[in-house]
C-alpha cells in the first residue's frame, strides 16, 4: 500500500516510522512546507527500513501522491500548553484550504485520514473541501483516547489492555465520553469483573482514570511539547485495517447526519473500516448519563463545525 503523509513534523514522521516498521505501507511519501525537514525525516526513516521490511520512504511533492491509497493529513498548527484543540480552528482551516485541493488533484481516489486538530471539525472541513464521499474521509477521532482508556483499565485489573473492550466516544477533546456501561474484559462487564477479583472501580479510581484519559494530551504537551507516538500508533492501526481490508471496528471520527440532537457533524462512534474506507457504523447502547454526555459533546462539535464552515472561502 502507498501512503502519503502531509506534514513531516512529530506526528507525521512518527507515523511514517510506524508504517515502515510494522510493514503496513510499502511506499510512504512525506510532504512538508519545510522540504529540508521532510527530506531529513525520510532519509532517517529509510535507514531503519532494512531492520524491518523492504519499504520505500521518500520526501516528495503533491505530484508524488499519485496512486496513494491513503493520504494522512497531520499538517496544522500545533497545540501549545494551555490551548485546547478548538483554539486551533481558524488557522488550520486556512491550512487545509491550501492542502486539500492539491491532494484531490493528485490522488482523486484516495482515502483522506485526518489527524490535524481539532480533528472532528477538520474532518468536516476536509469532507467539504474535497468533495469526496463520506466513506473516504474520516479522522483519527477517539482511537487514541480509546487506547488510553483500555490501557488504564487493563493496568488496574492486571490484564492485557488488548483483552479490554471499552470505548471513548464523542469529540476528540474535552467533552469526550468514556463509555463505562458497555466496557468488558473477558466478556465480563468491567466493573463487575473488578469487584469479583478484589480490584473494584471505586468512584475515586473512575475519576482518576477519567482525568488521565481526558487530560493525557495536556500532561504530555506540558512535559515534552507535543504528543507523537500514541497518535502515530493509532494512525498506523487505521491504515492497517484499510490495507488488510479487515472490517475492523475503530472509533474514528466520521460524518453523521444525526448524532444525538445534532446534525451534519463528524464525531466518533464505532465504525467498520475496510479497503474502501468506512463500510458501516455501529451505535451501541448507552446509559442515560452517557447519552446526555454524548449529546453535550455533539453540540460542542456542532457549534465549532458551524464556525469552521464560516471560515471557508466561498
Amino acid at each position: 500500500m502507498k501512503v502519503g503523509i502531509i506534514g513531516a513534523g512529530g506526528v507525521g514522521s512518527a507515523t511514517a516510522f510506524a508504517l515502515v516498521m510494522r510493514g503496513v505501507a510499502r511506499k510512504v511519501v512525506l510532504i512538508d512546507a519545510n522540504e529540508k525537514r521532510a527530506q531529513a525525516e525520510a532519509q532517517d526513516i529509510a535507514h531503519a527500513a532494512p531492520f524491518a521490511y523492504a519499504n520505500k520512504v521518500k520526501a516528495g511533492t503533491y505530484e508524488d501522491l499519485t496512486g496513494a491509497e491513503i493520504v494522512i493529513i497531520t499538517a496544522g498548527a500545533n497545540q501549545k500548553p494551555g490551548q485546547t484543540r478548538l483554539d486551533l480552528l481558524e488557522t488550520n482551516v486556512k491550512i487545509f484550504e491550501s492542502i486539500i485541493p492539491q491532494v484531490v488533484k493528485a490522488a482523486p481516489d484516495c482515502i483522506l485520514l485526518i489527524a490535524a486538530n481539532p480533528v472532528d471539525i477538520m474532518t468536516s472541513v476536509a469532507l467539504k473541501l474535497s468533495g469526496f464521499p463520506k466513506e473516504r474521509v474520516f479522522g483519527s477521532g477517539t482511537v487514541l483516547d480509546t487506547s488510553r482508556f483500555r490501557t488504564l483499565l487493563g493496568y488496574h485489573l492486571g490484564v492485557s489492555p488488548q483483552s479490554v473492550h471499552a470505548n471513548v466516544l464523542g469529540e476528540h477533546g474535552d467533552s469526550e465520553v468514556l463509555i463505562w456501561s458497555s466496557a468488558v474484559a473477558g466478556t465480563v462487564q468491567i466493573e463487575k469483573l473488578g469487584r469479583s477479583i478484589g480490584k473494584p472501580f471505586t468512584p475515586e479510581i473512575k475519576a482518576q482514570i477519567d482525568d488521565c484519559v481526558r487530560n493525557a494530551a495536556y500532561h504530555i504537551i506540558d512535559g515534552k511539547g507535543s504528543t507523537t507516538y500514541g497518535i502515530a500508533g493509532g494512525l498506523c492501526r487505521i491504515c492497517q485495517a484499510v490495507s488488510n481490508n479487515e472490517y475492523a471496528i475503530l472509533t474514528v471520527s466520521s460524518f453523521h447526519e444525526k448524532a444525538e440532537d445534532s446534525e451534519n457533524i463528524c464525531i466518533s462512534y464505532p465504525s467498520i473500516i475496510g479497503k474502501w474506507g468506512i463500510q458501516g457504523e455501529i451505535y451501541p447502547e448507552f446509559s442515560a448519563d452517557e447519552h446526555a454526555a454524548l449529546a453535550k459533546s455533539a453540540a460542542t462539535v456542532k457549534e465549532y463545525t458551524d464556525q469552521a464552515m464560516g471560515f471557508i472561502k466561498k
